[in-house]
């Protein structure tokens, strides 16, 4: 089952852009962004514009995934130009039965012949695919001329839209966290086909730390059969070269490993156990043929945190309890308090809120345990010479099982009764 929907995801959309996913050179840069892009982030404009060839570097801008096109793409097209390129909207509508010119628009077609980069704007990613993909699936002389750029080495960016299709199956049109974890994601709407520029064997998700959606993407990579998972924070770039990772920008990234990942059917709902979650921040970089981080050369120089060493000597000392897992980075104060910390595993929960209506959800008890545990190759960076609590956390394991939820979570404190004299 699970090989099969992958096989749906990965190659409905035609041999050729299989081929494409699978044998693409990889002389390119894909670079996700995970949404939220300032446009005062000069350290991420500036290396995409180095990345695609320096001052000058040719850049075509398209915001297909916008509300708001033409407003968005100036906006890219100012911050790409204040860092050097020579930057150019070109305007590709999502095709249509009533104007599929959008698949063969030969003035695209013509600047990507031109151009060292290409950068898609946010909004919503369908918009993406439903431009540059025929109604079989297969790609359209515009998306060939997106993969010739890449080929020959340029780049290929995008910010939360433009980030989700990056993967060869993107997330389409999901509803909220928990949902997914409860019901799963469905072909064609929760999940669809995406560009694949980051190759066949990563899944990649945005807005990831600040909006839970890690908890979406441990359901979906096991759906799907996805071993690697990369999910990018806001206002942060994964520089994907190969089967490198370098991370930039103001947060971090979350790197989902399920190469050892194995789950209990009998449960009847969604659970793994072993699999293995890793931080990264700037600097840092990840080999996804490896499965192994290399801390940035300051987090190198601070503190090394070993749990299997004899001198660790962790900073908390409080058990952690975190009440909702899917809250706002949420997992990422977890895993940075539980490596510097005394505890062996920690837990987290994910549920409905009491609330909740039963029409609106047809599974209110149903919530999720997730326990983190160190093991092996567990290991922690920490630095605070920029003024912060900066830390780099590698092979967390998690295993996530559901638990039934007591509904009403919680009643009123019982008063108190009291005697007269």
């Amino acid at each position: 089952m699970t090989k099969t929907l992958r096989t749906i995801l990965r190659c409905t959309a035609g041999m050729l852009l299989c081929l494409h996913a699978f044998t693409a050179a990889a002389q390119g840069y894909a670079v996700p962004i995970g949404g939220a892009f300032k446009y005062d982030n000069d350290e991420v404009w500036a290396r995409l514009v180095q990345l695609a060839g320096g001052k000058g570097a040719r850049f075509a801008v398209f915001a297909m995934a916008s509300a708001t096109p033409d407003k968005s793409a100036a906006s890219i097209v100012d911050a790409l130009t204040r860092h050097g390129a020579v930057a150019e909207y070109v305007r590709v509508d999502p095709a249509s039965s009533a104007s599929p010119d959008s698949l063969t628009n030969k003035t695209a077609i013509e600047k990507l012949a031109q151009s060292q980069g290409v950068h898609f704007s946010g909004g919503a990613q369908e918009r993406i695919t439903a431009a540059l993909l025929q109604a079989d699936g297969k790609p359209g002389a515009v998306l060939e001329a997106i993969w010739n750029v890449y080929r020959k080495g340029g780049v290929v960016a995008g910010s939360s839209a433009g980030a989700a299709i990056m993967s060869a199956t993107m997330i389409r049109d999901a509803p909220d966290v928990l949902a997914v974890l409860k019901f799963g994601a469905h072909p064609g709407k929760e999940i669809d086909r995406g560009l694949g520029f980051v190759g066949p064997d990563v899944f990649v998700d945005q807005h990831f730390l600040k909006r839970g959606r890690f908890g979406r993407m441990l359901p979906v990579m096991l759906q799907t059969g996805y071993k690697l998972g990369l999910g990018i924070d806001e206002n942060t770039a994964a520089i994907v070269h190969g089967d490198e990772v370098e991370v930039i920008g103001a947060k971090g990234v979350l790197i989902v490993d399920f190469t050892d990942v194995s789950t209990d059917k009998k449960l009847g709902e969604f659970n793994v156990k072993n699999a293995k979650l890793s931080y990264l921040e700037r600097g840092d970089r990840y080999s996804f043929k490896t499965r192994t981080a290399t801390p940035s050369p300051v987090k190198l120089a601070g503190t090394r945190l070993d749990p299997s060493d004899p001198k660790y000597n962790p900073y908390f000392t409080t058990d952690e309890f975190y009440a909702d897992i899917l809250g706002d980075a949420m997992v990422l104060n977890a895993m940075t308090h539980f490596i510097d910390n005394k505890q062996t595993e920690m837990i987290g929960l994910a549920f409905a809120a009491p609330t909740a209506a039963k029409e609106k959800d047809a599974k209110p008890d149903l919530g999720f345990e997730f326990r983190f545990r160190k093991g092996a190759g567990s290991l922690g960076y920490f630095d605070s010479s920029a003024g912060g609590e900066n830390y780099t956390v590698t092979n967390i394991y998690l295993d996530v099982r559901p638990v039934q939820m007591r509904q009403p979570l919680y009643d009123a404190y019982p008063t108190r009764q009291t005697t007269a004299n």
